[in-house]
């Protein structure tokens, strides 16, 4: 006798639908993240990424980058009679290119993070088989590459078509650069995860900013080594603050609470060290907020940081036109006031 049971992807699509048709899960609610479902179902998370794929193919759910997978706003059309399987048929190869494959693979890191990203995820996305995913790229390195270069081609610059004219001060076109990178890294949070500073990625996008970046400061003054210099700390600036966005993604994937949320299971924790009497600065500087407490917003520490760091930079140049020439470059060499 044939075996009647459902794949495991079908049972979590059955379930979610009925969730969802009944109301359990209202418009813009989250769903299970891959991790979830791959944990409470006991499968793969190639598994659970298929299952989330029927849903979406369905129109039921919505991929939200750094939010998530929430149910979709109804479209008034009906819903998939019983024994409805929409992805037993994968797509035809012919269907499938690279540039697909990419793009798949970016909606999974932005709605999931990187951790929920495999060669398998990407297949089960596309509907087709993984070994059909490989046929396109070698493997999941060489697919996070052209994920982060696909990502910079959108990089905001002004120069490029859409984006008006070039600032002409060095300070503009460093805020340009920088602001251009930062909308680039809140879109996809995962680039700030892809690789360390000391092993720069050499993408053609993204030596399209470093190009950008290293032409502001040209003809000031500064030295090479202090050209590179200013440019990393102004990307690692962005970085530092993106991957905060990465890893909140992940941690709403792994617990499936907001920060709000996680921040009202923590307030016993907070009253015990506030009333402790070991804080005191914390404890006043906390207090003095109210009820609202304090809003950590990333946009506005990127702000920050960026007027903080360009004034820094402002300073070095003033020193090096101060040392360009005569007896102040002879009293700068020395150390000398």
């Amino acid at each position: 006798m044939a075996n009647t049971t459902p794949p495991p992807y079908a049972r979590i699509v059955a379930e979610l639908r009925r969730r969802i048709t009944d109301g359990e899960l209202a418009p813009g609610e989250r769903v299970p993240s891959t991790r979830r479902l791959a944990k409470e179902w006991n499968v793969a998370l190639a598994t659970a990424t298929r299952a989330l794929t029927v849903l979406r193919q369905e129109g039921l759910v919505d991929a939200r980058p750094r939010v998530g997978t929430v149910v979709a706003t109804p479209r008034h059309h009906p819903a998939p009679p019983p024994g409805h399987r929409t992805a037993d048929r994968p797509a035809k190869e012919t269907e499938v290119t690279r540039e697909r494959v990419v793009r798949a693979a970016v909606g999974i890191a932005d709605a999931e993070g990187m951790a929920a990203l495999s060669m398998r995820s990407v297949a089960a996305r596309l509907g087709t088989a993984t070994m059909t995913a490989y046929r396109y790229v070698g493997g999941k390195d060489d697919l996070v590459l052209l994920m982060a270069d696909t990502v910079l081609a959108d990089l905001p610059l002004p120069h490029r078509p859409s984006g008006g004219a070039a600032p002409a001060d060095w300070r503009g076109r460093l805020e340009a650069g920088a602001r251009a990178l930062w909308q680039v890294h809140r879109a996809h949070p995962w680039l700030a995860q892809i690789g360390p500073l000391t092993r720069p990625l050499l993408l053609p996008n993204l030596m399209t900013y470093s190009e950008w970046m290293l032409s502001a400061l040209d003809g000031h003054g500064l030295s090479p080594a202090a050209m590179l210099n200013v440019n990393v700390l102004l990307y690692s600036h962005v970085q530092g603050l993106a991957v905060q966005w990465e890893r909140e993604t992940a941690a709403r994937s792994t617990t499936g609470l907001t920060d709000e949320e996680w921040l009202a299971d923590q307030s016993a924790t907070m009253d015990a060290l506030t009333t402790s009497g070991a804080y005191p600065t914390f404890t006043r500087v906390v207090g003095a907020l109210g009820r609202d407490g304090y809003d950590l917003r990333l946009d506005e520490l990127f702000e920050l940081g960026l007027t903080a760091l360009l004034d820094g930079v402002a300073r070095l140049l003033d020193e090096a036109r101060g040392c360009s020439d005569g007896e102040a470059r002879g009293r700068c060499s020395h150390g000398e006031e």
